[in-house]
């Protein structure tokens, strides 16, 4: 019974890990991608530095990603 429980949280802590960083991602996608958009309009040299900037959140969720499979492994 307390293994059953134990995998059910640690599923709960890999679904939260991905979830979390997830939303993290998108919100800091927005802010970023709405700066790189209006400095683009004014620069067209800031397109390249704005898609650099763009791509950096996403190593958040590979963090998660990461940490998720982790937990899983340890279900099994």
């Amino acid at each position: 019974m307390a293994a059953a429980e134990a995998s059910g949280f640690i599923a709960i802590a890999a679904g939260l890990a991905m979830g979390i960083t997830a939303i993290a991602t998108a919100w800091a996608q927005k802010e970023i991608g709405t700066a790189a958009v209006g400095a683009a309009a004014e620069n067209d040299k800031m397109f390249g530095r704005g898609l650099m900037y763009m791509v950096i959140p996403e190593t958040i969720v590979l963090f998660g990603l990461v940490i998720a499979f982790m937990l899983i492994q340890k279900i099994s």
